[in-house]
């Protein structure tokens, strides 16, 4: 019998962006320095209190359901290799079991919540049901259906009382987050706090990611590398998102696939994820790699848009002034415009050298002119130096705080890093990022087919 949906006041409090932590070089001719960070992280590791530092935000994670279930998710998939010996056993045991702790509920609570919600049988709505659900989400799961006009489609239905459960925890998440200071010290910021809990109220809500994909879809119809399923309004409600079926591959076999075709998958990725962001003003802030397919033709294809957002032009050009400075090795234009945008604590003792290692962390594929290969490895010493950042060498940036309006682009950072480290992708990312850092010319040829699209008119 499914596990049924605890609604009691439980923090989840699900991963907002932070700053990839490490060391990289600080001029213009970076050279990338991720591939030794194991050994690095290892005997940094070693010490008590970072291992228990790391250790209880996965045991905090243990007892989490619902939005919180996305940074569970994002950690089983970790290469934790660097973990001293003597305590992988047991982050690997937690972590197994943040990854299978979404529930799935029966066939006939999917049904009610359907018909509840759309007002309909199942059978006036749909021709074909498949019971059986193919992918689950983190606040639902997706079966696969077919309208009696003969569309294929994919049918998102929540868990029965995961909207309680989600806003019950969300009236905690300061409290939760306070658990947890030494290992997530951005968190302590209240605007920081209040801004998560607004965007994972707004995965709740189903018309507006409804919305929010069907222009999103319209945006990138004629796109040469990115594909969005379009949404079927008549079929969606608060509980219920329908959208076009794509026959697609599953991440875990892309995986798999030659080395050409995973570093097209990555490189569409990292131009869908963040890419957009510097180009159109908006970005998907849930890169995960159940969200990643690759339909039989050949298109790739993005789910999931409940955490979609946009940046105004202001908050876009700080991001790119903030990224060229650091790869130009500009410390002093950066520690000013770090302390003008409210960043750094007035009087606080933060060097130029502390802004440019805080910067080049957070974003620092983008920044490296050179070919890398992505590993899991990399994506998890980066995971653990944020979880403990006294294991990284940012001076006191890491008491500093950042601003709520570019948490989540930093979490599209991270995670995107993570999908490419699944992948083991290589490319220059630092030259690809170029384009849109510095409007350079296309680097890559899905850079010159892109270059050409143009997006319809809003």
């Amino acid at each position: 019998m499914p596990e049924k949906m605890p609604t009691s006041r439980v923090a989840r409090g699900a991963e907002v962006g932070r700053l990839v932590a490490g060391r990289t070089a600080r001029n213009a001719t970076m050279r990338v320095r991720m591939a030794g960070r194991t050994e690095e992280l290892r005997a940094a590791l070693t010490a008590k209190e970072a291992v228990r530092s790391a250790e209880r935000l996965v045991t905090v994670l243990g007892g989490l359901r619902g939005a919180a279930m996305k940074l569970g998710q994002m950690l089983s998939m970790l290469d934790l290799s660097f973990v001293p010996d003597e305590h992988r056993d047991e982050f690997h045991r937690k972590l197994a079991e943040l990854q299978s702790r979404a529930p799935t509920v029966s066939f006939d609570d999917v049904r009610t919540v359907i018909e509840a919600d759309l007002g309909e049988s199942i059978e006036s709505l749909y021709a074909e049901f498949d019971e059986s659900p193919f992918a689950a989400a983190s606040i639902g799961q997706v079966h696969r259906a077919r309208l009696h006009d003969g569309r294929e489609v994919a049918v998102k239905v929540k868990y029965p009382g995961i909207d309680d459960a989600v806003r019950a925890d969300l009236k905690n998440l300061s409290f939760y987050v306070k658990l947890l200071p030494a290992s997530i010290p951005m968190l302590s910021s209240r605007a920081v706090v209040d801004e998560l809990r607004r965007n994972l109220e707004a995965e709740l809500d189903y018309p507006a990611e409804e919305r929010t994909q069907r222009r999103v879809a319209a945006l990138y119809r004629e796109h040469p590398h990115f594909f969005i399923p379009d949404t079927v309004p008549e079929r969606c409600g608060a509980a219920v998102l329908t959208t076009e079926f794509v026959d697609a591959v599953p991440f875990d076999e892309i995986r798999a696939m030659s080395a050409e075709v995973r570093d097209r998958v990555g490189e569409t990725a990292f131009r869908f994820y963040i890419g957009s962001l510097h180009t159109l003003g908006e970005f998907c802030g849930d890169p995960h790699p159940g969200n990643v397919l690759l339909a039989r033709d050949g298109r790739v294809t993005f789910v999931d848009f409940g955490l979609y957002l946009r940046m105004s032009p202001a908050d876009v050009r700080f991001e790119r002034e903030c990224l060229r400075a650091a790869i130009e090795g500009r410390g002093d234009d950066l520690l000013i415009a770090m302390s003008a945008r409210g960043i750094l604590d007035p009087g606080a003792a933060v060097t130029a050298s502390d802004c440019l290692d805080y910067v080049c962390a957070a974003a620092e594929l983008s920044l490296n002119d050179g070919s890398v290969t992505v590993t899991p490895e990399m994506a998890g010493a980066c995971f653990v130096l944020a979880v403990d950042p006294r294991s990284g060498s940012f001076g006191t940036m890491t008491k500093q705080w950042l601003p709520p309006e570019h948490v989540f682009s930093r979490r599209a950072d991270f995670l995107t890093f993570g999908i490419l480290g699944q992948l083991r992708a290589t490319a220059n990312w630092g030259r690809i990022a170029r384009e849109w850092l510095y409007d350079e010319p296309p680097s890559t040829a899905m850079g010159v087919d892109i270059a050409a699209w143009q997006p319809p008119p809003a």
